[in-house]
């Protein structure tokens, strides 16, 4: 699972999720019968919605929920002093 302080939750094979968090990232590991990797997505009341396409290793799903994170932290920040030219 993540540290106290992350903003996801890491599930290993065979465990339960251990906190349902409405719109919380989680990594579900795949069987390795099945390719192994992690599934990442968020989690709703009744639904798990993928947010990538395909299995990724960990570490590419960590990285992955950071820039997601730090994106949606600044998607409102707008340049008063921006031209097109």
């Amino acid at each position: 699972m993540g540290s106290k302080d992350s903003n996801y939750q890491v599930i290993y094979r065979y465990e339960p999720l251990p906190k349902f968090v409405p719109g919380g990232w989680v990594l579900f590991q795949r069987p390795k019968s099945c390719g192994g990797g992690f599934w990442l997505g968020k989690t709703y009341d009744g639904v798990f919605m993928l947010e990538l396409d395909r299995p990724v290793p960990l570490d590419e799903g960590i990285k992955f929920i950071i820039l997601s994170s730090r994106i949606a932290e600044n998607f409102m920040d707008f340049d008063e002093d921006f031209r097109l030219t």
